[in-house]
């Protein structure tokens, strides 16, 4: 996976289609690292959510290139949440951004309009914490410390920076939130596994994510650069892997099959692969993620990955 910038490339078409390009590059070099799913057949033109979700009992939504970009919403999106209330759907979000505490991604949804519950929405970063439940391990941490240890529970956490004596001194790694994140912490990080092999979890398998001035890189960037580079994988808490769905599906019900729920999204490598792993049904949104500006039939087909149903917007 070649290095990149933080922003890969200015929003503009022509780097929006080299941006689109690089992501599913980036993400079809992972793919032996990724869940295995059968392969589905053709997708599906609707011109609506509504319409692909007819016959499901739970809508699972991701947020960047569905319901926002950036800090921005994307037109309609509150109005289809709602409409899919009136129709008697059950919905939820399901988030690979992990870099904030839950109090401040329920005030975002708030304020960019929309009125979802804290119970309705799952990120990937309350898997990872259910998956380290209980442990006493002292872990450096890839996040921002602008919200001190807010929401990590009981876990002892020292922040990843510029020395090189907190990496050496702790006991494995959390990759959480790639604000801030460098070359050189990332070679820190490196030779720091490099010295004393140790776990890794990530908690954002995200490659990128859309954002108004172009495609941001995620903590799944740096955790696949890390695997090359040490030969270590990371355990991954968020999709397409399948704690994070287990749980935002038991917060939303139990007892609702897996051939009853919808998962929606803009990435094939992880909400759609993610789905089909489970067993879910699947709708990919193109207009303005991972795939803005890129043939989905071409991608679809080079990835061996189809959704259900294929919408430009929800």
């Amino acid at each position: 996976m070649r290095q990149a910038a933080e922003v890969l490339l200015p929003d503009t078409a022509d780097a929006a289609g080299r941006d689109a390009a690089w992501a599913f590059a980036a993400y079809q070099a992972i793919r032996p690292r990724l869940p295995d799913a059968q392969a589905g057949g053709a997708a599906r033109e609707v011109a609506s959510l509504s319409e692909a979700a007819g016959d499901v009992d739970l809508v699972l939504l991701d947020a960047y290139g569905v319901l926002n970009v950036g800090e921005t919403p994307i037109p309609g999106a509150a109005a289809r949440i709602a409409a899919l209330r009136a129709a008697g759907k059950r919905v939820a979000v399901v988030s690979n951004s992990a870099g904030y505490p839950k109090r401040h991604m329920m005030a975002r949804w708030q304020r960019l309009g929309f009125d979802f519950s804290a119970a309705e929405v799952t990120s990937s970063r309350e898997a990872l914490l259910e998956s380290l439940a209980g442990d006493t391990r002292h872990w450096g941490i890839m996040l921002g410390d602008e919200h001190g240890s807010e929401d990590l529970g009981d876990l002892r956490v020292s922040f990843l920076g510029d020395d090189p004596g907190t990496y050496a001194r702790v006991d494995g790694f959390l990759l959480i939130g790639a604000s801030g994140w460098n070359e050189a912490r990332q070679s820190l990080l490196a030779r720091a596994l490099a010295a004393r092999p140790r776990p890794v979890f990530c908690g954002n398998p995200d490659l990128v994510a859309p954002r108004e001035a172009g495609l941001s890189l995620e903590p799944g960037y740096w955790a696949h650069r890390l695997a090359d580079a040490t030969g270590q994988a990371p355990v991954f808490c968020g999709k397409p892997f399948p704690s994070v769905f287990d749980l935002a599906r038991l917060r939303a019900g139990a007892g609702i099959p897996p051939n009853r729920v919808l998962m929606v999204g803009d990435t094939l490598h992880t909400d759609i692969l993610g789905a089909q792993a489970l067993g879910y049904r699947s709708a990919l949104v193109t207009g303005q993620g991972a795939l803005k500006s890129l043939s989905c039939q071409s991608c679809c087909r080079e990835a061996g990955i189809h959704p259900d149903f294929v919408m430009t917007s929800i």
